[in-house]
């Protein structure tokens, strides 16, 4: 088993796209019309992907580890170095490295405010 995509509501579709693609060496696998003018894409690999599309409204992204809700989600990658690297790049403030097995960690936020973790095991 494994999971075959997450959903997300992003601010700004084609920023998020590239975002998540340059981050991940993702390829969009689908983009175009939801219903009516509502726009999404697909980006991902072979496997899985990340469900994109864009918001109707302004708004936050509200992360509250306190209350249920999705919190943040995950990608494994081979080099946390390099991954730390593209983060920086792409303009993503890291504000939260713990250490503490298994693995290396990072987090931080995406361009919508979705909190993510790259994790090297």
């Amino acid at each position: 088993m494994h999971i075959e995509h997450v959903n997300m509501t992003v601010k700004d579709l084609d920023e998020s796209i590239a975002f998540y693609c340059d981050l991940l060496d993702l390829h969009v696998r689908w983009k175009g019309p939801i219903a009516g003018d509502l726009l999404g894409a697909h980006v991902g690999d072979e496997h899985s992907y990340l469900a994109l599309f864009q918001a109707e409204t302004d708004g936050d992204v509200e992360i509250d580890y306190g209350r249920p809700g999705v919190n943040h989600f995950g990608f494994e990658v081979d080099d946390i170095d390099e991954a730390r690297a593209r983060v920086e790049r792409l303009g993503a403030h890291i504000h939260f490295a713990p250490q503490y097995e298994p693995g290396k960690r990072i987090y931080f936020l995406d361009p919508s405010g979705h909190e993510v973790e790259l994790v090297q095991y």
